[in-house]
């Protein structure tokens, strides 16, 4: 029987076009295939009964036929760990039910303190020009589609000043309350037990008098990123050529890291990232306000070694005895870990 040590492992992937582009560079396969490991593309023009072996399979596809497809195959290969549940994953596909668990997170808050800026849901266009419907919502608001599938009509977003800027909203629509965060956004991505928090440029900090002479809104394709044509006409230009994020003070890591195992627990999720902002009137309060399933890794320092990392005690499972609470299986089929 060949050993442990000789033997190959299989890890199948599944993505689109352009995840795989991203995400299955020649650095992380080579460094994969060091380790014994091989990254298998699953051809999705084919049965996955059809394909293998895998000892895992990973994926950022949806729908229900693909869904069905990891439960047949779950099914007859209960020994192999899909990452991760597609109803795990769904959960974030609702901006409402995407946040929701972290207002249930159990962790320690002392000299830091989290939550998620207050939003509501406006499910039809008569209830954007009713005022009672914004449950005293206080402008500037972000405006976000509320699906949350990946899609590019998901990452429709708008920075909205004034009642006069909702009426231009299409429903269902998430309006959730900007906070001023000194223009920089907290990204921590999350690999298995692995924790990794960088700093990316955000939306400047909105002044009442800004606030009172602007009109209407502004649109930008994500939070984190204002497109170059936008910032080249905002009085703020200055302000984002002279920021540099790297000097940004970062929140404590152990604080994030609790969070991040928290919510990993909480929805059943391995592979997954979050965004975080400071509110600058309360220093030490922290806020998600975005989750993502299956990010862009590569933009993560070192994304080949932490992968490979995890891929490796995926395939080498710690002994039942050895496991900790933050390994405990999660339902995809109890397989994982």
């Amino acid at each position: 029987m060949m050993s442990d040590r000789a033997r190959r492992f299989g890890i199948g992937y599944a993505l689109a076009p352009k995840k795989q582009q991203s995400f299955i560079q020649l650095s992380l396969i080579n460094l994969a295939k060091e380790r014994g490991i091989d990254l298998i593309r699953i051809d999705l023009s084919r049965s996955l009964l059809e394909q293998g072996p895998f000892d895992c399979i990973i994926h950022k596809l949806y729908g229900e036929e693909w869904k069905s497809q990891l439960e047949d195959y779950s099914s007859k290969h209960p020994g192999v760990c899909i990452i991760d549940p597609p109803d795990a994953i769904e959960r974030l596909h609702n901006r409402i039910s995407m946040l929701q668990v972290v207002t249930e997170l159990q962790v320690p808050q002392k000299t830091e303190t989290f939550g998620i800026p207050k939003q509501i849901v406006i499910y039809d266009s008569p209830a954007l020009s009713n005022p009672a419907a914004l449950d005293g919502l206080n402008f500037p608001v972000i405006a976000k589609p509320l699906v949350a599938d990946g899609s590019a009509k998901s990452h429709k977003m708008a920075l909205v000043f004034n009642r006069d800027g909702l009426l231009k909203l299409k429903p269902p629509v998430v309006l959730q309350e900007f906070i001023n965060h000194g223009g920089v956004i907290f990204k921590v991505y999350v690999v298995g037990e692995y924790v990794k928090c960088v700093t990316r440029k955000s939306l400047p900090d909105i002044s009442e008098e800004k606030l009172d002479t602007t009109e209407g809104s502004l649109s930008f394709s994500q939070v984190s990123n204002i497109p170059t044509q936008d910032r080249s006409e905002d009085k703020n230009e200055n302000y984002y050529e002279s920021m540099k994020t790297e000097e940004v003070e970062m929140p404590p890591i152990s604080f994030i890291t609790e969070i991040a195992r928290g919510l990993g627990r909480a929805m059943g999720l391995k592979l997954f990232n979050f965004d975080v902002i400071r509110d600058v009137k309360v220093g030490n309060r922290y806020l998600v306000i975005d989750i993502n399933y299956f990010p862009g890794y590569a933009k993560m320092p070192d994304y080949e070694n932490v992968l490979t990392d995890f891929f490796w005690e995926i395939v080498h499972p710690k002994p039942e005895e050895d496991k900790s609470e933050a390994r405990k299986p999660v339902p995809v089929k109890d397989n994982c870990f």
